[in-house]
C-alpha cells in the first residue's frame, strides 16, 4: 500500500523558514516524481514545486527563489525548504506521486 506522510508545518512569522517533509512508503521511491501542492483557505489547491527522479526540479513562479524542493532516496523523504514566508504563503501542503496524496501539514505564516 503506497502512503504518504507529511511532516514539518507549524507557525511562523513572516520572513521566517520552514522546512515541511514528506516521507513515502510502498513505491519504489527513487524512480518517481514528487511534488508539492498548496491549499491556501477557501483557495483550490495548486501545484508549487515538483521534482523528477532524476533530481530535476520545478517551481511555480510565487515561490521561484525563495522555495527549494529536494529529496533524499536512501529515506524515501522529499522535503520543500521554505524561505522569507510571506503571509500568502499559509495554507495546508501537501505531497503527491502518481495518484497519491498525503494527509498535508498546515503552515500559517502571521505575526
Amino acid at each position: 500500500q503506497v502512503r504518504l506522510v507529511e511532516s514539518g508545518g507549524g507557525l511562523v512569522q513572516p520572513g521566517g523558514s520552514l522546512r515541511p517533509s514528506c516521507e513515502a512508503s510502498g513505491i519504489r521511491f527513487s524512480i518517481y516524481g514528487m511534488a508539492w501542492y498548496r491549499q491556501a483557505p477557501g483557495k483550490q489547491r495548486g501545484w508549487i514545486s515538483g521534482i523528477t527522479g532524476g533530481g530535476t526540479t520545478n517551481y511555480a513562479d510565487s515561490v521561484k527563489g525563495r522555495f527549494t524542493i529536494s529529496r533524499d532516496n536512501a529515506k524515501n523523504t522529499v522535503s520543500l525548504q521554505m524561505n522569507s514566508l510571506n503571509p500568502d504563503d499559509t495554507g495546508v501542503y501537501y505531497c503527491q506521486t502518481q495518484a497519491i496524496w498525503g494527509q498535508g501539514t498546515q503552515v500559517t505564516v502571521s505575526s
